[in-house]
């Protein structure tokens, strides 16, 4: 099978898996340039609440696949910030399920995500000073927000790689899981995720992100999407509440 994103859709949780397992799900400029459009895809549709990015065969992402630097470092790094930005800016939960190596464009594209759920064994690398390229500025500020100055620094500035319980350290990594968890877990707090309020988690989203002046706009989609009055109104008749309001 050739290099590609591979994705379904499945009880309301959209799975993209980044399938190169030839270069251990390397990414290529294909494979770069097909992300933004698929997750504009995604977005848009309403039946999808939230949304993991995984790999093939065992490992997330071991970066951009190497010969797509020899040709054109600069297009292969616009490339990938515009597939990181994209991720970033996807208007509904995302969680990067890692497993074996996340490294290089494949922690940029980890770090993109709202959340980052390990198996024991994964390993964590920032690794452009084994190359010679320098990092993003998006990206490096985007690292910085979750794991702070000091190891940001350590991983640009050495390309070592750390393991999943120092990445759970540092901030890195939300959740830690044995060998073998990791599947169950993503199921079930997706499916925790799915069952919220997308208004909830959209305004959640933007102001954790650090965009400002929407506090209006947020208001006024409070007060018409009737979710909270269902959410107080299937609290107090115990029941599961059925929200309406769709971020797509």
């Amino acid at each position: 099978m050739e290099p590609q994103l591979l994705h379904d859709v499945t009880d309301a949780i959209a799975t993209v898996v980044v399938h190169h397992p030839a270069k251990r799900n390397a990414m290529t400029a294909a494979m770069w340039r097909a992300l933004p459009p698929l997750l504009d895809r995604l977005a848009a549709d309403p039946g999808v609440r939230v949304l993991v990015l995984t790999g093939a065969d065992g490992t997330f992402c071991a970066g951009a696949d190497i010969s797509t630097l020899r040709r054109s470092p600069e297009e292969a790094q616009t490339l990938a910030v515009a597939a990181e930005e994209a991720l970033a800016a996807f208007p509904k939960p995302t969680l990067a399920a890692v497993r074996g190596h996340c490294v290089g464009g494949g922690a940029q594209l980890a770090a993109a995500c709202d959340l980052r759920f390990a198996e024991e064994g994964a390993l964590f690398g920032v690794t452009p000073a084994k190359l010679g390229i320098v990092y993003p500025a998006s990206a490096t500020r985007r690292l910085v927000s979750l794991v702070g100055p000091a190891t940001t620094k350590y991983l640009l500035f050495s390309g070592e790689l750390i393991d999943a319980q120092r990445a759970l350290r540092t901030g890195l990594v939300d959740e830690v899981l044995p060998g073998g968890g990791l599947g169950k877990r993503v199921a079930e707090f997706t499916g925790v995720l799915a069952a919220r309020s997308q208004l909830t988690q959209a305004a959640a989203k933007e102001f954790a992100d650090g965009r400002t002046g929407r506090d209006a706009h947020w208001s006024a989609e409070a007060r018409g999407s009737g979710d909270t009055a269902e959410g107080v109104a299937a609290f107090l008749e115990r029941r599961t509440p059925r929200f309406t309001w769709s971020a797509g």
